[in-house]
């Protein structure tokens, strides 16, 4: 049930107003984690029996990195606080 209730906030979220405008976010990142950046996604988008578990791959300091950079994209795009408050769902 608790999928279903995060599935409607998610779905109320991503078509309010303001959400389909673009946002520009600057940032130099090395291309190690763009990479990585790219297959989490990627494998993030693959259905649970198709996941390998990437991230047991990549080293812990990588995986910090990888954080830094989606927290600093949350924060260009003013979305740092409502994804936190998503994630205590």
């Amino acid at each position: 049930m608790a999928k279903d209730v995060l599935g409607t906030v998610y779905e109320t979220l991503l078509c309010t107003p303001g959400m389909n405008e673009g946002v520009k976010i600057d940032l130099k990142v090395s291309r190690k984690v763009v990479l990585l950046f790219s297959s989490v996604i990627e494998n993030g988008l693959q259905p649970d029996q198709a996941k390998a578990n990437l991230l047991a791959l990549v080293p812990p300091a990588d995986v910090e990195e990888l954080r830094n950079f989606s927290d600093e994209c949350l924060k260009k795009a003013g979305l740092k606080e409502l994804s936190e408050k998503i994630k205590l769902f």
